[in-house]
């Protein structure tokens, strides 16, 4: 993969002032931290946010924790689908070098991550692409569900297999994760990836 940064239009949304540090060295673009959960209180900031996101788009890339969902999910309430592109990093347990301690889940945060592994998450969410790919035959809820990744029993454990074989977060919905796949995958992958 190229160690040319990414150059992009749209605003980054990061939770924490090392989340931006680390993804300078990736990406040409403007980065927001939001100061964690501060995005809950700060009147102005959400105001900027949706401005930004009117004006040019935003991407959304958090923590894959318990605190990272909820901030991008609080995001997605407040601002249209259409100016949100999500980028998830995958779930890699260890400590972040500045960090006395793990997180409280033991995985490491978008500062931990290395740059090829950023440059992939924006790979695997068609930003770096020239064009989004157009599927034919995309995947569905129901090709989720006849895999048995959702709606069936131990479907969350095959589900976060699933995930783990792909590099995405084990809390991603599926309603969340379609898109995404539909971006990363043909039908074809697909099925050889649930074969395995």
């Amino acid at each position: 993969m190229s160690n040319e940064k990414i150059s992009l239009n749209q605003a980054v949304i990061v939770e924490g002032r090392y989340d931006k540090i680390r993804l300078e060295s990736v990406i040409d673009a403007l980065i927001l931290p939001v100061g964690g959960f501060q995005i809950f209180t700060d009147k102005e900031l959400r105001s900027f946010i949706r401005r930004l996101a009117c004006e040019r788009g935003i991407i959304v890339l958090t923590d894959s924790d318990a605190a990272g969902f909820k901030i991008r999910a609080f995001l997605r309430g407040m601002i249209p689908p259409e100016q949100i592109t999500d980028v998830y990093i995958p779930d890699i347990l260890g400590r972040e070098k500045r960090k006395q301690t793990p997180s409280k889940e033991g995985k490491l945060g978008v500062e931990g991550m290395s740059a090829d592994i950023l440059r992939e998450a924006f790979h695997q969410a068609g930003i770096t692409s020239a064009e989004r790919r157009e599927q034919q035959n995309p995947i569905t809820k129901l090709d989720l569900y006849e895999a048995g990744l959702s709606g069936t029993e131990n479907s969350y454990q095959k589900r976060a297999a699933f995930y783990g074989k792909l590099g995405l977060p084990v809390r991603l919905g599926v309603n969340a994760a379609l898109p995404l796949l539909r971006q990363m995958l043909t039908r074809e992958e697909f099925e050889n990836i649930v074969k395995e």
